[in-house]
């Protein structure tokens, strides 16, 4: 579903009017220019809370040019019903359905069609990444960051309730990706991460259909030659629901992606890097 920005007029006040469909109301809001894309699959116990908690503390702020792109991606369950609600009273807060087949990464990618702002925000929907961190990142882009990279294992970050084996596969993972690319961050498989608009545009086209786009997006950003800044970030444990991610299932599906892109670094000799 296209978005469409109407321009209205209230006196010497142009504010935008929202036109994507009526299951996001037609409030008028001002254009966004950071958007948080939220990819949802059986939330229904997490979403009402998440965007809650990200509206209360960004108006806590009086924060106004954001919006909550929620993408739905074949809920079975209430989430659906429940975002009918949340858009109907929370101003900033919009859903597009994904069409099959599901999976986290075309559920992001379809929310990286649809949103409104000069830049992207990619958040889960289970709480686990913190209001305050988000409000971090928006900084971050309003100071003129092309991407801002979360890391939960510098100074200044906090990790709650990791389960054990998964926080040593990540470790793993996040090790062999440092060394294959040489890299100073240590937390490139996590999604949570922003992005520029032009930097979306220039790592199309995008594979990954699962969360091994959580590192084809970072790592595409930098191979071709796109700046970032890291920040300590906080991460807990999901409250309600159950993890998507089936680590069995993703292994080589991660270790396929960065190959592809460590191969796209070592011959295709600049072809895909930004243009100055």
């Amino acid at each position: 579903m296209a978005l469409v920005w109407q321009t209205v007029c209230r006196g010497r006040k142009k504010t935008r009017r929202r036109a994507d469909g009526p299951e996001c109301g037609r409030m008028t809001i001002p254009k966004p220019y950071f958007s948080i894309v939220i990819p949802v699959h059986n939330e229904e116990g997490c979403i009402a809370a998440t965007c809650e908690a990200i509206a209360a503390r960004f108006a806590s702020e009086g924060i106004a040019d954001y919006e909550i792109c929620v993408v739905n991606d074949n809920s079975r369950d209430g989430t659906e019903e429940i975002l009918k609600k949340l858009a109907a009273h929370l101003p900033a807060v919009r859903y597009v359905n994904n069409s099959p087949p599901n999976g986290f990464g075309y559920a992001v990618r379809k929310g990286l069609e649809s949103f409104a702002g000069e830049c992207a925000c990619v958040v889960m929907g289970d709480l686990s990444d913190s209001p305050d961190d988000i409000l971090a990142y928006y900084r971050e882009m309003k100071g003129g960051a092309e991407c801002v990279f979360g890391s939960r294992f510098i100074k200044g970050s906090r990790v709650n309730d990791y389960p054990r084996h998964k926080l040593w596969l990540n470790r793993l993972a996040n090790g062999f990706i440092k060394i294959l690319f040489r890299l100073d961050h240590n937390d490139i498989t996590n999604a949570f991460k922003c992005y520029r608009r032009d930097v979306i545009e220039g790592i199309q086209p995008l594979l990954s259909a699962h969360f091994n786009l959580t590192v084809e997006m970072p790592l595409k950003a930098i191979v071709r030659g796109f700046t970032f800044k890291t920040v300590p970030i906080s991460w807990t444990n999901r409250q309600a629901g159950e993890s998507k991610l089936k680590i069995k299932e993703m292994g080589s599906r991660y270790l396929f992606i960065a190959l592809y892109v460590w191969l796209e670094r070592r011959l295709s000799r600049g072809d895909y890097r930004r243009r100055s």
